[in-house]
């Protein structure tokens, strides 16, 4: 039997939280965009009946911090259904076209 007690652990992660971050933002809607780099995850809040709706939050993430993140979500939504039950995926609304407010892009 291998003895772990001199083993280095790793030091403990102090993060803070402001209130106002603390308070989230709700989003119903992310849209996740990509270079060689980084991974764009914005999210959106759409109202009914509102044809337009402002980017709550923007996150930028690199690769290996986006698969990290996947693999998290997939670990608490089986986590999640296991107490709750599963999440029902209802038929997706359709969406109507978007419109970042863009230059179109030239080359």
């Amino acid at each position: 039997m291998s003895d772990n007690k001199n083993v280095p652990q790793p030091p403990a992660l102090n993060i803070e939280i402001s209130e106002e971050t603390a308070e989230g933002i709700y989003s119903n809607l992310a849209i996740i965009s990509h270079s060689h780099a980084e991974f764009v995850v914005d999210f959106i809040r759409m109202m009914p009946n509102v044809p337009k709706a402002k980017v709550k939050a923007r996150i930028i993430l690199t690769p290996q911090h986006a698969r990290r993140l996947l693999i998290a979500m997939k670990d608490n939504i089986q986590r999640y259904e296991a107490q709750f039950g599963p999440i029902e995926d209802h038929e997706p609304q359709a969406l109507p076209p978007m419109n970042f407010n863009t230059p179109p892009a030239q080359a």
